[in-house]
């Protein structure tokens, strides 16, 4: 195409403005300047209208394009001439003088390559090169270049100029004509080529807009400008490079994610349909390629004021998929996202709140932490970005179990609350908001992990309460913190105190051991105390070197150690502390190292015993807060607390410190704050002033006389008329801190004894604590007197006697301020034997025999001595468990242990399979925390095998954590303090089988030996014990266990020697054993490394003549242990139908998520009723009983009103609790065809039931009434336990007794029916 022509000059001569003289080559470059100056001038005077001026100086217009121009060396010739071209586009628009396209083209790149002299701001020339490109950009000149072929050269050569020159020097005028020129090329021409489009793209590219912002800018305002065109080229460019992989269409392929990151911070438009096309690109299969998207979309998404979630949903929620993406790092890259979104994006929480829960549980642990990092960093910013569930994602990552997860989560945590709860940077309800940080911080001190009770200490110490205030602002702080905690922080922070104070205690004996003569026994307890430290420290194996190393150093450096010494000395100051510490750093500093592990291994030490928060100064404060609190002036109400709370707590603090920090007590103006506490009505708080006397006044008898005479007389008085824990304290505060005790503890003995009144029961509670108490702090003096109120009072007119009738509700267990007055004086009375008899840690007058006795009877009787049916069911139940817990307590003291026969023992054990929840509950605990601290014989370890019958999941659950941690304890101890192998009788965990053995064999649910139901239980609990003990083959622990039980079977038992059928019982055990061991063990056919020795209590010496090689299960009893059901036969044609039969459960196997961690690796695989015993049962209490009700009753028809267990069920009113053994099997009979209507599903077979005494042993002598009474009122129900008789002892009918030598008739090896037992039931209350 050729543009329309000018109308040529006719004669073909230039004519030149007036005064200008021809130019050519042959004049000087000077001259030609010269000259072009005045013809610039001309044509920049020349407007479109002039028509004859255009004619005329057409020919020099022509003569202005020709080489001799285009190409002249010289810049300025080169800028006249362009100027002059320019003004020639601009008057001879819109046709051009010159007709060639080639010329045109010449032409442009010319005038092109001369713009770049607008580069030197400072050049002379500048304002000319300003004027070429004002021309250009006002006319639009290049417009023309659109009708060339080749105009793509043109622009982009344009382009490239006008960014490269572009600089900071430059003002807004020549950024607007390069604007204006560049804009008009995009939106007026036909669209915009891929090599165009990089011109402008590339300035956006990281390294070259380091190297010239002012052309990033200006490409990003010319974008902006030209959105509507230029956009759908972009969107071409992006679509062949990411959906049709076209990496060759340009060369800014491999920057696609960082221009689409510039073009959207420029424009979002710029990508309207760019954006669909990276949902395509999140679903790539490759890894890195996801990777790179998610980046993308991450900064696209979490830019500050983005809406590109609420625009494209469909993006959004494609992008929310890749945080379950399967490469580690796309997730870790979308959890990293997610902080900026929470912070930027508040809206957006509630989106991702469900997928980052799902990461707070990633395999990998860099995701779990930096989901902790997102949430931390977003609630540090503002605490309302982050919901309820984002904080409980951190809270539950506290526990994970990985230390450096957990740590960034505790740390998190303590950030927050220092932030928000200390110093309330957002008010009082942020503040409640992340109450529970400071609960769940202190709770993590219960984990075993050493490394979380040091960052708990560390997090308490510099965030909970900063040890770096002033010591008023410092208690101020402790003070509301403990009122505000729950009782499990409150027992933590307590145990934080007590572990830091033993650790002090250590390294006190450890300086002491320093200043005595080297010798091989003082080497040998050094070395004990170094490995007790290094077991306080992280890194065990690391710090026993250290603390080696350490104590080396102590040795040789003399001052070292009384620097040391200064640190736990119980006078130390807070700021005392710190200059120790210091000094001792310092002097551990040398040489200097980069990073010295011995060093920091000492700073845990020392931050672990140095006394940051507690001095004489700080009990003082914490003192004269109490008072303001109780003077009612304290701030306790804006602190959340209330006056009342504020005092109780703070003498509770009070009260855990003088614990610890005795020393830090003594002065009166502190003695004088806690008489006035003596003197309140609140009892909890009289009880911990108390307390603290007891522990802190040493020295009140000599130093403060005057404290003296006032406390004597309030002691006296709270020990005969305070509360049973007043009077406890009152005694043991007399017994602890006075020289003349003796007379003191008469002065109240004596108004006590006579004053005692079995009529008057509520009167009775206190003295009988205090009588107990004053016996066995001083036997020698009151063990006498004792013996005639035992025999004359407690016995014959309280236990013997039921002066009042008990209230017939049926319940089990009632609340304690339910509990009769007569009652809570007969537990008293039971610890009041136990007391007398510990004080005197003697058997001379045979009266522990006559209080065993006692205590199996009320055992027997099920709680009710007399018998008399007066007392209720939840009064029996407090009963039973206090005689149960007196036997046990009995048991610590080694001459009344050897005095325990094993039928006693039995009875005692069987207490924690009792009929009530509470009781099973508390008699567990006390059994867990006797053992745990090594004061209960081995023998009682076994008891907690009958745990795998209790039907409520938590029980069976808490009875295998007791396990492990009792098992743990004795294996450390060994460990710790070698001995010989027949000392180890009393501590190897591997002993415990014996008794467990023997225990089971008397089980009285095990009457038939060879019916599999009872076979299978016997297993469930032979399997609950070794279960934890075979969890490691230590020293060949697996062959000792076969050996040991083999070695039962080539015995007798001790208890029956002579009875057949007890001994067939205890083969049968062992039977079960053997088949379990071997089963769970392919170890134990090894040869034991030791012969087991065998208690002669439970077992007769082996017999050599005698060899018992006999096998007493049956094949088809092993087939049922090993699969849970017979084998199959013909007359059954129904298969995995169970047959409901009343009286039988059949099997259901138990699903497998029920026990949950309970179960360790090595849960038999092959047996599916493995864990039968522990989760089928729950059928009845997971689903019909309310966990409201103190014993649920479940009923779903009218068979299920039969009541089981009502009290008619119970026995006749005169009826002995041990029945015959054939009442019991003919008993079982009857009950298994007692009905003939189908019994519900949901009941089954009671998991511990019992046949109704009435059938066991005789006619029952109760109303229809009390049937009703027994089962509406929550006795009886599906999920009870059973009642456990005692094979040995019972009662006479008529219950005279006499005193100390209680009558009891002992057992009658001529009746059979004296060894079994009715069954006994128990309830699923929670």
């Amino acid at each position: 195409m050729e543009f329309p022509q000018l109308q040529k000059p006719v004669d073909g001569k230039i004519t030149y403005p007036p005064g200008v003289k021809e130019i050519t080559e042959k004049i000087s470059n000077d001259e030609v300047v010269k000259r072009l100056k005045m013809v610039v001038k001309t044509y920049m005077d020349m407007d479109q209208d002039s028509e004859d001026e255009k004619q005329q100086y057409l020919a020099l217009a022509l003569h202005l394009a020709s080489e001799f121009f285009l190409r002249n060396p010289n810049k300025d010739v080169r800028l006249l001439v362009a100027c002059c071209l320019a003004d020639i586009f601009r008057i001879y628009a819109p046709e051009a003088p010159y007709t060639s396209h080639d010329k045109l083209k010449d032409i442009f790149l010319f005038i092109t390559r001369q713009l770049k002299g607008l580069e030197d701001t400072k050049s002379p020339q500048f304002n000319r090169y300003f004027y070429l490109l004002e021309n250009l950009a006002w006319v639009k000149s290049y417009n023309i270049c659109f009708e060339l072929e080749d105009c793509n050269e043109i622009f982009i050569q344009l382009f490239k100029t006008l960014f490269s020159v572009i600089n900071n020097s430059h003002n807004q005028k020549v950024q607007m004509h390069m604007l204006d020129l560049m804009s008009s090329i995009i939106t007026e021409g036909d669209g915009v080529t891929q090599e165009l489009l990089d011109s402008i793209l590339i300035n956006l590219i990281s390294a070259h807009k380091n190297l010239n912002k002012q052309a990033y800018d200006l490409a990003k305002v010319l974008l902006k400008r030209t959105v509507q065109t230029i956009e759908t080229c972009i969107a071409n460019f992006f679509n062949q490079v990411l959906v049709l992989g076209k990496s060759s269409v340009s060369d800014l392929s491999e920057h696609v994610f960082d221009l689409i990151q510039e073009l959207f911070a420029i424009d979002p438009l710029l990508l309207l349909s760019v954006m669909p096309q990276l949902e395509f690109k999140l679903k790539s299969n490759d890894g890195e390629e996801r990777l790179a998207v998610v980046r993308l979309l991450a900064k696209l998404f979490g830019a500050k004021d983005s809406e590109l979630a609420g625009h494209n949903r469909l993006l959004w929620q494609c992008f929310l998929g890749r945080f379950n993406d399967i490469h580690v790092p796309v997730r870790l890259e979308c959890v990293k996202f997610a902080s900026h979104c929470l912070m930027n994006h508040p809206d957006l929480a509630k989106d991702l709140t469900e997928f980052l829960k799902v990461r707070s549980h990633d395999p990998e642990e860099a995701i779990r932490h930096d989901v902790i990092v997102t949430i931390i960093n977003a609630g540090k910013k503002d605490l309302n970005l982050v919901n309820d569930q984002l904080l409980g994602f951190v809270r539950e990552r506290t526990l994970d179990k990985r230390w450096r997860v957990r740590k960034e989560a505790m740390m998190g945590l303590a950030q927050l609350f220092k932030k928000y709860c200390l110093h309330h940077e957002a008010g009082k309800e942020s503040a409640q908001k992340i109450s529970w940080i400071k609960d769940k911080l202190l709770h993590i001190y219960y984990q075993n992990s050493i490394d979380d009770k040091l960052l708990v200490e560390k997090i308490f110490a510099q965030y909970m309460v900063p040890h770096s205030l002033e010591t008023e602002e410092k208690m101020k702080c402790l003070y509301y913190l403990y009122a505000c905690l729950d009782p499990n922080a409150i027992k933590a922070l307590n145990e934080m105190w007590k572990c830091q104070n033993m650790l002090r205690s250590l390294v006190r004996e450890l300086l002491d051991l320093h200043k005595l003569p080297v010798s091989e026994a003082n080497n040998t307890s050094m070395f004990g105390k170094l490995m007790t430290i290094a077991k306080n420290l992280p890194d065990q194996g690391k710090a026993q070197d250290f603390m080696k190393k350490f104590n080396q150093v102590l040795g040789e450096d003399e001052k070292l150690r009384a620097q040391l010494e200064q640190l736990i000395s119980p006078t130390c100051s807070c700021k005392q502390a710190e200059v120790c510490v210091r000094e001792i750093t310092r002097k551990l500093t040398f040489p200097k190292q980069p990073t010295n592990p011995f060093l920091e291994m000492v700073k845990f030490l020392l931050e672990r015993i140095a006394p940051v928060h507690i001095d004489s100064e700080a009990i003082s404060a914490l003192v004269k807060l109490l008072n303001k609190s109780i003077e009612g002036t304290a701030d306790d109400e804006d602190e959340g607390v209330t006056r009342d709370a504020a005092i109780r707590y703070g003498l509770e603090l009070l009260k855990v410190l003088s614990f610890t920090h005795p020393t830090s007590f003594h002065s009166a103006e502190t003695y004088e704050s806690l008489l006035q506490c003596l003197k309140m009505e609140d009892d909890k708080v009289a009880e911990a002033a108390i307390q603290i006397f007891r522990n802190t006044g040493h020295k009140i008898e000599t130093d403060m006389p005057q404290i003296r005479s006032t406390l004597i007389p309030i002691l006296h008085q709270k020990a005969k008329r305070g509360t049973p824990h007043q009077a406890k304290q009152a005694v043991n505060c007399i017994h602890a801190i006075f020289h003349n005790k003796e007379v003191q503890l008469a002065q109240i003995f004596e108004p006590l004894s006579r004053s005692l009144n079995g009529d008057v029961p509520e009167q009775l509670i206190t003295p009988l604590v205090s009588l107990g108490h004053i016996s066995m702090l001083a036997p020698d003096q009151f063990a006498s007197p004792m013996k005639s109120i035992v025999a004359n009072f407690i016995v014959k007119d309280l236990l013997m006697n039921d002066r009042s009738v008990g209230n017939k509700n049926g319940k089990l267990w009632t609340s304690d301020e339910e509990v009769s007055p007569e009652v809570l004086a007969k537990v008293q009375a039971i610890k009041l034997l136990v007391r007398w008899l510990m004080g005197m840690k003697n058997n001379q007058s045979k009266s522990a025999n006559s209080t065993l006795r006692l205590l199996s009877a009320m055992l027997v009787s099920e709680g009710d001595l007399t018998e008399q049916k007066k007392i209720s069911k939840s009064d029996m139940s407090r009963l039973r468990l206090a005689a149960g817990s007196a036997i046990m307590k009995l048991a610590q003291e080694p001459c009344y242990h050897d005095i325990i026969t094993p039928e006693q023992f039995q009875l005692c054990g069987l207490v924690i399979n009792d009929e009530c929840y509470q009781v099973r509950q508390n008699f567990a605990l006390k059994l867990h925390l006797s053992l745990v601290k090594l004061m209960l014989p081995l023998e009682y370890l076994a008891v907690f095998a009958l745990c795998a019958k209790d039907p409520v999941k938590e029980r069976r659950a808490h009875a295998r954590q007791c396990l492990l941690k009792n098992i743990s304890v004795r294996r450390e101890y060994i460990k710790q303090n070698p001995m010989p192998h027949e000392k180890l009788l009393s501590l190897l965990p591997e002993y415990v089988v014996p008794y467990m053995i023997h225990l089971l064999a008397h089980d009285p649910d095990f009457t038939k030996p060879q019916d599999f139901e009872q076979l299978r239980d016997i297993k469930e609990c032979l399997w609950f014990m070794l279960e934890v003990l075979m969890t490691k083959n230590e020293n060949n622990s697996h062959a000792f266990l076969r050996k040991m039980v083999e070695n039962i079977k080539q015995t007798k038992d001790a208890q029956s020697p002579d009875d057949p059928k007890a001994n067939e019982k205890l083969y049968i055990v062992c039977d079960v054993a053997l088949f379990v061991i071997v089963n769970k063990s392919t170890a134990c056919h090894l040869e034991s490394p030791k012969d087991p020795l065998l208690p002669t209590k439970f077992y007769t010496p082996p017999d050599k003549d005698f060899i018992n090689d006999k096998e007493y299960l049956s094949a088809e009893a092993r087939t049922v242990l090993l699969t849970g059901k017979p084998k199959p036969t013909a007359v059954l044609g129904t298969v995995n139908k169970p047959l409901s039969v009343t009286g039988r459960r059949p099997y259901n196997k138990a699903p497998s998520s029920e026990t949950g961690s309970n179960v360790s690796g090595n849960s038999e695989p092959s047996s599916p009723a493995g864990n039968r015993g522990r989760d089928v049962v729950m059928e009845a209490s997971e689903t019909g009983a309310s966990e409201n009700e103190e014993n649920p009753v479940i009923m779903k028809t009218d068979v299920g009103k039969k009541d089981m267990n009502s009290e008619a069920g119970q026995g006749g009113a005169a009826k002995k609790r041990a029945a015959g053994a054939a009442s019991v099997g003919s008993s079982e009979n009857a009950g298994a065809s007692e009905s003939t209507t189908p019994t519900p599903p949901v009941l089954n077979k009671p998991r511990r039931g019992r046949p109704p005494k009435s059938l066991a042993g005789g006619a029952g002598g109760a109303s229809s009434a009390e049937k009703e009474a027994g089962s509406g009122g929550g006795a009886g129900g599906a999920g009870r336990g059973r009642k456990r008789a005692a094979p040995a002892q019972d009662i006479t009918s008529s219950p005279m007794v006499e005193p100390i030598t209680i009558k009891i008739p002992k057992q009658q090896k001529d009746t059979e029916g004296k060894r079994a037992a009715p069954q006994r039931q128990m309830d699923l209350q929670r």
